[in-house]
């Protein structure tokens, strides 16, 4: 049973020569330190090579009938499988310009007959020592890949679940939101999507910018949960005192979000683009929106986008002092919009996905509507 183990473990050899007297002398050298394997014809070569249990380095004759050994060498390191495989070519050819063209295929080294024992067994086992490191180093950086690639997920799975927890705690104070964090997050999607390829937007919405702005989106209401429950939970619309409080809800959640960031220790993009939508999401182009009064681009891009999405979704939705509008009511007070309260060129890229959002809405439709509608039905 040891000496069986002792043969898996040696690094295994293909010798191909058309030759069955220099397969027998080569074989016959290496047979005590390899594991030898033989073929006497360059096609039978590729089909040992290419098979389940590939040599560690193959000696290839030059001068064989039909395929000869620059074809067979030349095909070895065009396939991926077989492309780390040394090749040596053990050749009477010895000529320099032999010798450049074996080296220039991808062969390691080149031999010329007659052999000499000692350097063949030299440099096979040079070669071998070199291809054993180059495929440990290689394994390893394959690892490393696979390694930071998984934990790359488990970051991402991280801040989508603390991000989801943070949105729904507000969510949990507000009994009018239901689905609001959802939809909105996917709102803002499509909305980005459909302006990446315009002139104004294109430079600040690469996927991966997308990708943050819907990671952020969930945050942009947090800050009310400072906000007192006889303002968040009135039924029915607030005093001009009660909105100023409400409008604190902006700052109090861009608080939120930088003070997280601060025990931190360290920014982060997605965090940073989430003060932006809590912070200026409400607002207007028009420089008439709160809690700073900023117009046109001064405003945030994540914002305007949020903007837009914030208000279709209350607009299509229940609330305590009114109905849900229709789509095509929400879709022509947006238009109304156009320049006042939202950036034009998000309300025209809007009207013309509209029918994103009315997909979006039925798919993340609130219980208490569904509810409603199977009554109805009944």
């Amino acid at each position: 049973m040891k000496n069986a183990l002792n043969f898996i473990d040696k690094p295994s050899v293909l010798v191909v020569d058309d030759s069955p007297d220099n397969l027998t002398l080569i074989a016959s050298l290496l047979k005590d330190i390899y594991q030898v394997k033989v073929a006497n014809s360059g096609e039978k070569a590729l089909r040992i090579a290419g098979g389940g249990n590939p040599p560690d380095l193959v000696l290839l004759d030059i001068m064989m009938p039909g395929m000869d050994g620059h074809e067979v060498c030349r095909r070895l390191k065009q396939d991926t499988a077989t492309t780390h495989i040394p090749v040596i070519f053990l050749t009477a050819r010895s000529d320099v310009t032999d010798e450049e063209a074996g080296l220039a295929l991808g062969a390691v080294d080149y031999i010329t007959k007659p052999i000499s024992p000692a350097i063949l067994l030299a440099r096979v086992h040079a070669h071998l020592q070199l291809k054993a490191s180059a495929d440990f180093l290689r394994d390893q950086n394959a690892f490393l890949e696979r390694e930071v690639a998984r934990r790359t997920r488990d970051l991402q799975a991280i801040q989508d679940v603390t991000i989801h927890a943070m949105a729904s705690l507000a969510e949990t104070r507000d009994n009018e939101t239901g689905n609001h964090i959802r939809r909105t997050q996917h709102y803002v999607r499509v909305l980005a999507e459909a302006l990446c390829g315009h002139p104004r937007f294109a430079a600040q919405l690469d996927a991966r910018r997308i990708d943050m702005m819907c990671k952020s989106a969930p945050l942009h209401d947090i800050g009310k949960v400072g906000i007192p429950d006889h303002i968040l939970l009135k039924p029915g619309r607030l005093t001009a005192d009660e909105f100023e409080i409400m409008k604190t809800h902006t700052t109090l959640g861009r608080d939120a979000i930088e003070h997280a960031e601060e025990q931190l220790g360290m920014p982060l993009e997605f965090l940073a683009c989430a003060k932006e939508i809590a912070y200026s999401h409400q607002e207007k182009w028009d420089g008439s929106g709160y809690p700073q009064g900023l117009a046109g681009d001064a405003i945030p891009l994540s914002a305007r986008l949020m903007a837009l999405a914030d208000v279709y979704d209350a607009l299509i939705s229940r609330r305590v002092y009114k109905e849900p509008y229709p789509h095509e009511e929400a879709m022509r007070i947006i238009a109304e919009g156009r320049g006042t309260h939202f950036d034009p060129d998000l309300v025209d890229a809007f009207l013309v996905i509209h029918e994103q959002f009315r997909d979006i809405a039925a798919r993340f439709m609130d219980a208490d509507h569904d509810l409603k509608q199977q009554t109805r039905q009944s």
